[in-house]
């Protein structure tokens, strides 16, 4: 970070605002809205689907804004989705005036679907431009954002049940949308605009995208990318009625929603600096697949383990899955941007539209899948078999990681280092350095032919 320029560092420290404040309004209604639902009728299927619905909106639309990157220009997307958000937070404050229930959760579906569509355009336009400005150090930056995004998860639930304490449902919603209004009108008056506007060039085109999907070593980090986001999902939805029996205050009920947030944004930083300087990033995402599967053992527990529901066996796993989310999350993305550029991708704009849009659309089904199924399963076998599944979703990840290595699944990250700006200026010798006469690897072999990623640029 000391080598970072000013442009890099004002770039840094506006999408990390701006992460914090977005993660405030994506979290704050967690310790409250499911009780609130129940309150109208509402049964925790349809809750459950309420904060799905948000990320299977990200899902649909996070691939379009990749596409269109360079068309449209990432600041132009950025500031449009902040606002887009931030206004929406706000309305969604004022859906208690409703008290029949198929009012109360279809104006919910609504409000979550557009303030989703705000929210995958910011977050698809902040993550490309990062991996654009921090080319050497894609794996830190981005830990930096989810660093100030895992803190945004900690003030979210905490301070939004403090003042639902305080003034009732709508207070935490005006308040946090207020602050995150401000957050996009310093994001639109400091953002950098050299590189972050719209180009002539075309668009990202659906062949690169399922080219890009075809690389085994992607269809690997979907598959770990969603499965960690599933994790987070389930328990935003299903958290809250397991520890009711222990009837915590709304404070301290959103205090519980602290605790992996608060680990993850401790280790972010760590994992990747890791990955861009020490360690293959699919070692990382295995290793976090297990720590994952550690913790779902013991926050229900499971219920074939000798052990009762408690307070403090949930906090301490609560801790320990922040760790091991972190750690794919981080990894995934890090690993992904390496493994599209070495596998004959062009290094601009376009490119990094296309993986972020892929990464924030797998995420987003995770989060769509964690939540909606969390509340059929809290329905229909109750917290502690749910667990049972999302466990074992993680420990296939841990094994099909280490399988795909264990059978000699390259890791790009010195192809990388070396061509990542070969292939902005010099073609002849990125094309060189990717297709090697006698290269037989699996990148070679999946990913690097002409016919499935046309011309190099």
């Amino acid at each position: 970070m000391a080598g970072y320029t000013r442009r890099q560092w004002v770039t840094l420290v506006v999408f990390s605002v701006a992460q914090f404040c977005n993660a405030v309004c994506v979290s704050l209604q967690a310790p409250f809205y499911p009780a609130e639902a129940e309150k109208k009728g509402a049964t925790a299927t349809q809750y459950g689907f309420v904060f799905g619905v948000f990320e299977l909106t990200v899902f649909l639309v996070s691939p379009i804004y990749g596409r269109f990157m360079s068309k449209w220009g990432p600041k132009f997307i950025n500031n449009a989705g902040i606002f887009t958000v931030s206004v929406m937070c706000v309305i969604f404050g004022f859906l208690d005036r409703l008290d029949d229930t198929t009012s109360f959760i279809g104006f919910s579906f609504a409000v979550r679907i557009v303030e989703a569509i705000g929210n995958a355009a910011f977050v698809t336009s902040a993550f490309s431009i990062i991996a654009k400005e921090f080319p050497k150090s894609v794996g830190a930056a981005f830990a930096t954002m989810e660093t100030f995004f895992g803190l945004g998860l900690i003030v979210g639930p905490t301070v939004g049940g403090a003042l639902y304490e305080l003034g009732g449902y709508t207070l935490p919603f005006g308040v946090l949308g207020g602050v995150l209004l401000a957050a996009a009108l310093m994001t639109c008056c400091c953002l950098p605009s050299v590189g972050a506007e719209a180009s002539s060039d075309a668009q990202t085109s659906r062949g690169e995208f399922l080219a890009a999907l075809r690389l085994p070593s992607i269809i690997l980090a979907c598959f770990a990318i969603t499965s960690a986001s599933i994790s987070i999902g389930f328990l935003q939805a299903t958290l809250e009625p397991h520890l009711r029996p222990l009837h915590l205050s709304p404070l301290k009920m959103g205090l519980m929603f602290v605790l992996n947030g608060s680990t993850y944004a401790l280790t972010a930083p760590f994992w990747g600096w890791l990955c861009d300087r020490h360690v293959s990033p699919r070692s990382v995402t295995a290793f976090g697949a297990v720590v994952v599967v550690v913790a779902f053992s013991f926050v229900g527990p499971m219920p074939f383990l000798p052990l009762d529901t408690s307070l403090g066996l949930c906090i301490g796993s609560l801790i320990i899955h922040g760790v091991g989310f972190g750690a794919e999350l981080v990894s995934t993305f890090a690993g992904a941007h390496r493994d599209v550029v070495a596998s004959g991708f062009p290094d601009d704009l376009s490119t990094y539209g296309l993986v972020s849009g892929i990464w924030t659309s797998t995420f987003a089904l995770g989060c769509f899948i964690g939540p909606s199924v969390g509340g059929v399963l809290m329905d229909a076998v109750g917290f502690k078999w749910a667990t049972v599944l999302v466990a074992a979703l993680h420990l296939l990840v841990a094994l099909s990681t280490g399988v795909y290595m264990f059978c000699g699944g390259s890791d790009p990250g010195r192809l990388y280092s070396t061509t990542h700006h070969s292939l902005a200026s010099d073609k002849d010798e990125g094309r060189s350095l990717l297709y090697p006469k006698d290269d037989d690897s699996t990148y070679g072999s999946a990913g690097s032919s002409q016919e499935n990623l046309g011309p190099i640029p």
